[in-house]
């Protein structure tokens, strides 16, 4: 997908594989998202190659496109470190599914609880509600989009890739809800592949009978 495709949607960012390939992986949600800037449903921050938020710095990077708010501190990178391994557990538990683990569930709704960031219409004159949100309230409407997504009130429906050696999870926000792929860049494109790989050698195997 192009950066141009890419800005069309409000969800998704750039993944770099173990190989260096880069590729854009939409998971139709913020929360899921989120829960992708490090392994998923790890409770900690972590040392793979896949760890996004290494700083507070990062976090505030990665807030910046999407929910614009003030600098991270190390409080809110371990808030933030914290929220992911519960958005990640519940989501493995969703595409499985599994029954939630409580613990979760009540550390999403302890986040989801604390103020979030509230809508705001651009162009008055009154400086009353112009402050910048805080870090701690891009974290809150992150959590309660996880409690729409996994309550149901988020539409489209909560899948693994059908790959076999691909276990990332996304939401299918798909019209047919047919979606199979983390990405037609990525799976999508090595399922095409495969399949022309094994057409192709179907006429070989027949002459040779």
């Amino acid at each position: 997908m192009s950066h141009a495709s890419s800005a069309e949607s409000a969800t998704g960012q750039w993944f770099t594989s173990l190989e260096g390939t880069r590729w854009w992986f939409d998971s139709g949600s913020l929360a899921l998202d989120f829960a992708y800037t490090g392994p998923l449903g790890v409770d900690a921050a972590t040392d793979s190659p896949q760890e996004m938020l290494r700083s507070p710095r990062d976090l505030t990077s990665w807030l910046a496109n999407r929910l614009p708010s003030t600098a991270a501190g190390d409080r809110d990178l371990a808030d933030a470190i914290t929220l992911r391994g519960a958005i990640g557990r519940l989501a493995l538990a969703a595409s499985a599914g599994a029954g939630a683990a409580a613990h979760d569930i009540d550390l999403l709704n302890l986040y989801a609880a604390t103020p979030d960031i509230p809508p705001r219409l651009a162009g008055g004159g009154l400086q009353a509600g112009r402050t910048d949100p805080r870090a701690g309230q891009a974290l809150s409407t992150i959590a309660r989009d996880a409690v729409a997504l996994f309550s149901g009130t988020t539409s489209g429906n909560i899948r693994e890739c059908d790959a076999d050696d691909c276990d990332i999870i996304y939401l299918d926000t798909s019209r047919a809800g047919n979606r199979r792929w983390c990405s037609m860049q990525r799976c999508g494109n090595r399922h095409k592949v495969r399949a022309h790989r094994a057409r192709a050698a179907r006429p070989e195997q027949d002459a040779t009978r």
